[in-house]
């Protein structure tokens, strides 16, 4: 199905696009959803729940994001009592409508439905700011913190409010996140893959399916051409993440191990951060492995550049944005066979794919891919090709447009 932008007469109304963190480095293509809005003529103003600290504002994109975006978080106490005040006297039962809605939506517990209030408190704050500003529309990223505030804040303003399923996290406290009470209450929700929009109809009755739309996260392929890659003695395998179990790293230093024990010729980069890698720096001592720590977009984008093939061993995904960055280098791509993982790449096409959880496999497509330069070559193309056609930012901005223009009409 092709998707184009909204014709010159439609009009889309002006948007709020809430994060629990933003800008953050794992969350890349948020900011490139905005921008693609932006530049089909989209009014947006982004925000965040709690302000990203200094260390996490990995390059100059980031610090203008930053300085751009609204954070509820730190909120002064006067300025959360005025706005609730103010909230209070223009629509009293909406206000307790509403405030009795946060209750409700909480998981059961004392703990729970406390957390609620938090976020109630929040949502006051945040909707007399989008009040200000005439937002029309409140869309979030993550069925989590943000959509909790968002759908709270969109019913204080009576507007429609939106938000974009990912998982696979959410996925793991449904019931936490109230996901099935915030597919109902939604215009619509965007899901990045197949696997999530059916994890979600799985949550809600029939009457509800027609409210969820595929809209892929993307990018800007053409950014991400690389030259052609040369040949070289040594194969240079890349991988980039929160250094983290789910991610699977690990079954990655495994693997490469095995490679390295029969004599292959290989390093492997790995760039992020996270609470696993003084574990994992240890499981790679004595290997050909670097770790470089978090990069900001531009110095992953040359890391991308640099490699010869991009290994993700990950035991739980959406749709990587990793991965299509991965593709529109031009890199074959070798990952696990999970969730929405076969939905980008197509396997002996535009990658590999591996059963998860076992370095075996996973050292078996390295190896071929090692070992077989022309088949390296035919995946990267195959897989810039597969990015380019249905992975493409300002086609889910189109999508994204017109189901903002439809919500305001209803």
């Amino acid at each position: 199905m092709g998707w184009h932008l909204l014709e010159p007469h439609v009009t889309a109304p002006r948007l709020a696009y809430v994060v629990a963190e933003y800008p953050k480095v794992s969350h890349t293509f948020v900011a490139r959803e905005v921008a693609a809005l932006r530049a089909a003529g989209a009014t947006i103003d982004t925000v965040t729940i709690r302000r990203t600290p200094e260390t996490g504002l990995l390059s100059e994109e980031d610090r203008r994001a930053a300085a751009e975006t609204f954070a509820v978080l730190p909120a002064a106490p006067a300025a959360l009592l005025r706005a609730h005040a103010r909230w209070g006297r223009r629509g009293p039962r909406r206000y307790v409508r509403t405030l009795a809605q946060a209750v409700r939506l909480g998981a059961p517990g004392l703990r729970n439905r406390l957390w609620q209030l938090f976020y109630f408190a929040e949502a006051g704050l945040l909707a007399d700011e989008l009040h200000r500003r005439g937002t029309e529309h409140v869309h979030a990223h993550f069925a989590t913190v943000g959509s909790a505030v968002a759908l709270l804040a969109a019913r204080l303003l009576g507007k429609p409010w939106s938000f974009t399923m990912h998982g696979p996290l959410e996925f793991d406290a449904v019931e936490r996140y109230a996901i099935a009470d915030k597919v109902r209450d939604a215009a619509f929700v965007a899901c990045i893959s197949d696997f999530c929009r059916a994890q979600l109809m799985r949550l809600v009755e029939p009457a509800h399916w027609d409210k969820l739309h595929i809209v892929h996260c993307g990018l800007e392929p053409e950014r991400y051409a690389a030259p052609a890659r040369e040949v070289r003695d040594v194969v240079e395998l890349l991988a980039i993440g929160r250094l983290e179990p789910m991610k699977g790293f690990a079954v990655l230093i495994d693997a490469v191990a095995a490679l390295v024990r029969e004599g292959e010729p290989v390093r492997l980069t790995i760039v992020g951060d996270g609470p696993q890698r003084a574990a994992l720096e240890a499981r790679a001592r004595g290997l050909p492995v670097t770790f470089t720590g978090a990069l900001g977009a531009p110095a992953v984008t040359e890391r991308l550049r640099a490699a010869d093939v991009f290994c993700l061993a990950s035991f739980a995904e959406g749709v990587p944005v990793v991965l299509m960055e991965a593709m529109a280098s031009g890199l074959p791509v070798v990952t696990t066979q999970i969730m929405g993982v076969p939905e980008l790449v197509d396997d002996g096409e535009s990658g590999l794919l591996v059963a998860p959880g076992r370095p075996e496999p996973f050292a078996d497509a390295l190896r071929r891919v090692v070992r077989e330069p022309d088949l390296r070559a035919r995946l990267g193309r195959a897989g810039q090709a597969k990015v380019a056609a249905e992975f493409d930012v300002r086609t889910a901005a189109g999508v994204l447009q017109r189901l903002f223009a439809e919500a305001a009409q209803r």
